[in-house]
């Protein structure tokens, strides 16, 4: 088993910045794609952001193109998302999702096999 463990999450002002973190621990071993996903209240959960194993390949949702930045650090199993330019919008939890498979297609319309437990964001106007 794979364990998520995301940080960062806060109170921000609209405009402001926050760096979101996700570790990940256990079976890390062949970890492919990891990402970002969001839930705001009594919305569904959406994607946010995605980033292939050597990193190489990322995709956003349109709403956070040029403002958010996804990446990740193998040799410590961390995946960070910062997240600049924040709108009132954006305010959700925040979720790491991490799989197998190796090319971030894979999961468009599959769940990701791991999850972590999420982190609030939460962007005053």
């Amino acid at each position: 088993q794979v364990q998520l463990v995301e940080s960062g999450g806060g109170l921000v002002q609209a405009g402001g910045s926050l760096r979101l973190s996700c570790t990940a621990s256990g079976r890390t071993f062949g970890i492919g794609v990891m990402a970002w996903l969001r839930q705001a209240p009594g919305k569904e959960r959406e994607f946010v952001a995605a980033i292939s194993p050597s990193g190489a390949s990322t995709y956003y949702v349109e709403s956070t193109k040029g403002r958010f930045t996804i990446s990740r650090d193998n040799a410590n199993n961390t995946v960070n998302l910062q997240m600049n330019s924040l709108k009132p919008e954006d305010t959700a939890v925040y979720y790491c999702a991490a799989g197998r498979a190796s090319t971030i297609p894979t999961y468009h319309g599959r769940p990701y096999e791991y999850w972590g437990r999420g982190t609030q964001v939460t962007v005053s106007s």
